[in-house]
């Protein structure tokens, strides 16, 4: 890569693909993916598997795929960290010029690298998109999914539509590895530093083995990550509510002083009352709890929670950097 921003015409390429209960997959995703690029006259990749602790026996397979493959890395984690920390630990092992990330259930059509890294190129861009031209995914995950773009776009003003399928430049990739907090966003952590992000279209196929380890639960979690980490604006909307709220009771109160005045008052509400209290003390408990959020957080963060532990890895000689072979803890 040069100075100037523009990509060789055959970068190294690396595909960093976290692992969560479709292992059975892989094999297919790998042949594919080496096939697509070979088609290109595109390097090689380099496949960073990360073993999530899915359900199933994904890490044999991981290990079963680098005894027969060069350049192949399997990466065992010690429990489930979630998508985004294990895309941070492949990240740190990764060492391709262009950097991947996609799925592990054959969601994303490998098929399709050479178009993301070509974007990456004719767009001038340091972060491309696989967007999809109609989504395969449950209406559940479907309607999390644009609620976490909606508040992404309001919170970094990016109009991009968000995708685990990813293509980075490496200088980016190694901007967001000084992030070492537990509460991982990768997508707010990509916006932050840097303004140049694309989009190409790509087909989405249907998920072929298992179910999407994305309950509602985890992408509220996804969704808090987002707010809490890199914006106020959750405690700017409970600052808002509680200035309504004051708002609300003086000119309340400005009216029933004015009607007691005047006679107005034949019989004292009850309703009124009760409906001020239980306003206000909503209102109280809402921000108690978004400010405990925030401060839960820092309470973790201050406590050393990793953001990923290393279990083992299948072979550490195509490691670019130096790293212990297990329990390589990542701590924020």
């Amino acid at each position: 890569m040069t100075d100037s921003g523009a990509i060789n015409l055959a970068p190294k390429i690396s595909v960093v693909i976290p692992v969560y209960g479709s292992g059975r997959c892989l094999a297919e995703l790998l042949r594919r993916a080496d096939a697509a690029c070979q088609a290109a006259s595109c390097a090689p990749p380099q496949f960073v598997l990360v073993d999530d602790n899915g359900p199933g026996d994904a890490w044999s397979e991981i290990c079963s795929l680098t005894a027969v493959r060069d350049n192949t890395l399997g990466i065992q984690l010690m429990r489930n960290f979630g998508q985004h920390n294990a895309i941070m630990c492949g990240f740190k092992y990764c060492s391709g010029d262009v950097i991947i990330t996609m799925d592990d259930d054959l969601q994303h059509p490998p098929e399709c690298l050479p178009e993301l890294i070509s974007g990456l190129r004719l767009q001038n861009a340091d972060l491309i998109y696989g967007n999809y031209d109609s989504k395969k995914h449950a209406v559940g995950r479907n309607l999390g999914s644009a609620v976490i773009n909606w508040f992404f776009r309001r919170v970094f003003r990016v109009p991009v539509t968000l995708t685990s399928f990813r293509c980075l430049r490496r200088e980016l990739v190694q901007a967001v590895l000084r992030y070492d907090l537990n509460f991982t966003f990768i997508d707010g952590l990509l916006a932050w530093n840097t303004s140049r992000i694309g989009s190409v279209i790509v087909p989405h196929a249907a998920r072929l083995d298992g179910r999407s380890g994305y309950t509602l639960r985890k992408l509220f979690v996804l969704a808090m990550n987002m707010f809490t980490n890199f914006s106020l604006l959750p405690l700017q909307v409970v600052s808002m509510l509680g200035l309504l709220a004051a708002g609300g009771g003086l000119c309340l109160g400005l009216w029933y002083l004015i009607a007691a005045i005047m006679n107005w008052l034949v019989v004292p509400g009850y309703a009124s009352i009760i409906v001020a209290v239980l306003v206000l003390g909503g209102l109280q408990l809402l921000s108690l709890g978004v400010i405990g959020e925030y401060i839960g957080r820092l309470h973790l963060n201050v406590n050393r929670k990793p953001q990923y532990v290393v279990r083992c890895l299948t072979d550490t000689s195509i490691v670019s950097h130096a790293g212990r072979h297990c329990s390589d803890t990542r701590l924020n």
